[in-house]
């Protein structure tokens, strides 16, 4: 009797439930990839290094089409030997570093030297050019982003100050043989002879590979303004300055002084002023900096055009520039938030 009276008192005891399953945590969402929490200056492209480079490239095109044009194909050999030695060289010397062959700055930085370069230079002083340009110009200073001068101008001094003769030699692109003809701005300083304007401006007349046609040089540098990879306010300060400071030497003496326009579609300002003042290392990164930058570039270059023994000098006038750019930096840079200056 007792025992069925347990197993009554046990079947009527309420029979506890077993606890629910917990809910299986819900999978946080992925955060959004273009939405990066990072300090200043903030990344607004995302244009890697290789797609700057290759948009360079293709601004510079209608130049080497013309260059083809005037000078022949050897100068698309010219193109080429650069464009190989500089990246074989930066291949090597990456090897060596421990680093990879990533970025297209070498292409660049080979195009741009051979277009300083003239069309009767033979390839072997390209080669040592292009190294020099990579090893010395580039390279040593720890590689892409830390050199302080613009590999293809300090390429292009180098070339200069040991092979003056062979710089300065140039061939007539109306001919396309190798007869000995001047520059229009060698013309004008040692001869007094004055070029057509229209020849300047579609690249009629003698002078480097790359930068004797200035309708085509703005074309590709628009190209590079609208798409942002240049900073505007270089060129535009850069030729501003050249035009105010050559119109007023003209105006002192038109006689002896050329006008505003002859400076402008003459030599390598229009490549330099758009495709070597505008390199992203070498230029001032703030926008006063970059008005500073190409004022005193444009000053330089009147005065070397005018009182130095060279008639062009858009080289060092960049390269001069290029120094002072950490300078500049300095002391344009604007106050950090709350910064109290002493």
């Amino acid at each position: 009797m007792e025992e069925s009276k347990q197993n009554n008192q046990e079947e009527q005891k309420p029979k506890l439930e077993k606890p629910a399953a917990k809910p299986k945590p819900k999978s946080k969402p992925k955060p959004d990839q273009t939405f990066i929490l990072s300090s200043s200056p903030h990344q607004v492209k995302t244009d890697d290094v290789k797609t700057v480079m290759k948009h360079v490239n293709m601004a510079l095109l209608p130049a080497i089409v013309a260059s083809v044009v005037y000078f022949g194909f050897r100068s698309l050999f010219m193109i080429l030997t650069a464009v190989i030695s500089c990246v074989l060289t930066e291949i090597v010397i990456n090897k060596m570093r421990g680093k990879q062959f990533r970025e297209g700055s070498a292409i660049v930085t080979g195009i741009l030297l051979a277009m300083t370069l003239p069309p009767t230079l033979h390839l072997g002083f390209v080669v040592m050019g292009s190294v020099f340009a990579i090893a010395i110009g580039k390279q040593i200073f720890g590689g892409l982003g830390y050199n302080i001068f613009n590999p293809a101008l300090l390429a292009r001094a180098f070339l200069q100050a040991s092979f003056p003769v062979r710089m300065t030699t140039w061939t007539n692109p109306s001919t396309l043989d190798a007869v000995t003809t001047a520059t229009p701005l060698g013309g004008l300083k040692f001869e007094n002879i004055v070029s057509p304007y229209f020849d300047m401006l579609i690249g009629n007349c003698g002078g480097c590979i790359g930068e004797t046609s200035a309708l085509l040089i703005i074309v590709g540098g628009v190209y590079l303004l609208i798409k942002k990879y240049a900073d505007w306010r270089i060129p535009v300060s850069y030729l501003g300055s050249v035009v105010i400071f050559g119109t007023i030497f003209w105006l002192i003496n038109p006689g002896q002084y050329p006008d505003p326009l002859y400076h402008l579609f003459s030599g390598g300002l229009m490549l330099g002023a758009f495709f070597m003042a505008t390199d992203m290392v070498t230029s001032p990164v703030t926008p006063k900096g970059s008005w500073i930058f190409g004022i005193g570039a444009g000053f330089l270059l009147v005065i070397i055009r005018l009182f130095g023994g060279l008639p062009e000098g858009v080289m060092y006038s960049i390269l001069l520039m290029n120094a002072f750019t950490p300078l500049i930096n300095r002391f344009t840079r604007p106050k950090f938030f709350g910064e109290v200056k002493k």
